[in-house]
């Protein structure tokens, strides 16, 4: 079976999309999740563009990865200077990445339009800037930008630019569909025909402004593509990336082709759904293979035959991707979801147990008030230990109140927060100030708890996102508070969800104070 090699670019060209920002803390959680899932590489970023990139590159090196190669991302030289000299490539090789990627012209027209030199000096600018990254760096790969559009108006010149980066020796050759008009069966041909004179493994970036990134994906492997670059979820300047989302099952399940393991496959819809929380956008629930509603029936024929047999309306498990087989009408999905969360979480559950139910019933009611447990699976393990009668209270929050307060129309508002807990017999009274009312009260809780447990003076807030609910109801909507709470150890996240944004964010942090404990424990 041979191997198709996974090149992420969420965190690079993915963030170019519209409404998509992540924080250098977002960009090492989601590297963490994509070498899980078990992708070969993770674009990191352009480090010669923005701080954020460079400090990525710095802080991914303490992080210990499985598998994924980390490349930073840049472009050929400018023209009338040397690579020695020049600052973009000079960052590239400064960050010190497991992998350099960088773009060439390949399209005539963009040479003269965009860069304004010669055709044979953009071919010098190519070779000689691979040549000294290959002589600085393990592993080389070149992105031919633009390159089916350059290759149908000038297939000469397109196949000389592939060339002048073969003879630089790189270790890949990218076809890209940068403006992401081309067609599958343009695609198959033109590639076919690079095959005959390029001898450099292949790889394909393609863009989905024909709404065909993933299918050229597709296609290109079958005609012998080695690499396939796209982004989770399809995230991407304009109309998006090629989703991997979708490209990696179907590689793997339709073309029977080596990319991931059937232990990671299982966590697709996972990290889809978790890049989604971190990007703060609603998952797209018909998403192909990942999406919440990709195997779910309703009513009728469909739920007669997929009880009897689930392959009359399902193209492949779901199970081998993470989701699940929901009927809508009365939802058998949740029972299997727990039980495999619970091993996960070494806790023993008996699927034949009252208790399951009682879980599923639990979840069901929670997610209808606009629960979510992607990125909250600690709020998830205590609701299971509390339905099984093994959650431990160690403390009790008696009451809190948070005042918000600005004295002048050119001060900045103060917050203070008090709490009043009990642990065992004992009860603390304690205030403290914060940035703003969630950071007060977490301040708060913190240093009444502390005096009791004092590990808790390890974990850190690391992360803190708001979302309205959909209600229509404007201010009086209900509101979903997901954070990530740290230790030396290890990283959790919780959710709460009220109609009060202090009371959701007080319900996250309990329980991430609380799990905290149990592990301790």
């Amino acid at each position: 079976m041979s191997l198709v090699k996974l090149y992420d670019t969420t965190l690079r060209d993915g963030t170019q999309a519209e409404d998509i920002s992540f924080l250098l803390e977002d960009k090492i959680r989601i590297a963490r999740k994509l070498d899980e899932l078990g992708v070969h590489y993770i674009e990191g970023g352009w480090p010669g563009s923005n701080p954020k990139d460079v400090s990525f590159f710095k802080d991914i090196k303490k992080e210990k990865l499985h598998q994924a190669k980390i490349a930073a991302f840049g472009s050929t030289r400018r023209a009338k200077t040397t690579p020695d000299k020049d600052h973009n490539i000079k960052t590239l090789i400064a960050s010190e990445p497991d992998v350099i990627t960088i773009f060439g012209k390949t399209w005539d027209f963009h040479v003269y339009e965009a860069l304004r030199i010669t055709l044979e000096e953009n071919l010098d600018l190519i070779n000689d800037s691979l040549l000294f990254l290959k002589q600085n760096v393990a592993e080389v790969i070149y992105d031919a930008e633009h390159f089916f559009d350059g290759y149908k108006a000038n297939p000469d010149y397109a196949i000389k630019t592939l060339k002048a980066a073969e003879d630089a020796k790189v270790d890949c050759i990218v076809l890209c569909d940068t403006n992401g008009g081309s067609m599958p069966g343009e695609v198959a041909e033109i590639i076919t025909k690079v095959k005959k004179q390029i001898k450099t493994p292949l790889g394909i970036h393609t863009h989905n402004d024909g709404e065909c990134a993933v299918a050229n994906s597709i296609i290109a492997v079958e005609h012998g593509i080695v690499q396939v670059q796209g982004t989770i979820n399809g995230f991407g300047e304009r109309c998006g990336n090629a989703n991997l989302c979708s490209i990696i099952p179907a590689i793997k399940l339709k073309l029977k082709k080596q990319s991931i393991t059937d232990e990671q496959l299982r966590g697709l819809s996972d990290i889809s759904r978790f890049i989604f929380e971190i990007a703060n956008l609603s998952p797209n629930k018909h998403q192909a293979y990942v999406g919440k509603a990709a195997f779910a029936h309703k009513g009728g024929v469909h739920v007669s035959a997929i009880q009897r047999h689930p392959e009359t309306y399902e193209h492949i498990r779901p199970e081998l991707v993470g989701n699940a087989t929901r009927v809508l009408i009365s939802d058998l999905s949740g029972k299997s979801n727990i039980m495999a969360k619970a091993e996960e979480f070494k806790i023993n559950l008996d699927s034949k147990d009252p208790v399951t139910q009682e879980i599923l019933e639990d979840i069901k009611e929670m997610e209808n008030r606009g629960f979510q447990f992607e990125g909250a699976e600690a709020s998830f393990e205590l609701m299971m230990k509390k339905a099984l009668g093994t959650h431990k209270k160690f403390f009790q929050v008696m009451g809190f109140r948070v005042i918000d307060e600005k004295r002048a129309d050119d001060d900045k508002p103060t917050s203070e927060a008090t709490v009043m807990i009990k642990v065992g017999g004992k009860i603390e009274h304690t205030a403290a100030e914060g940035h703003g009312p969630v950071n007060a009260l977490d301040n708060a809780l913190r240093k009444a708890l502390e005096k009791f447990y004092p590990k808790l003076k390890e974990v850190k807030l690391h992360d803190y996102k708001v979302r309205v609910l959909p209600a229509g109801q404007g201010t009086a909507s209900s509101i979903r508070v997901l954070i990530e709470l740290g230790d030396k150890t290890g990283r959790w996240g919780t959710v709460g969800v009220s109609d009060n944004i202090i009371d959701a964010s007080y319900h996250a942090l309990i329980d991430g104070i609380d799990y905290k404990l149990h592990h301790e424990e």
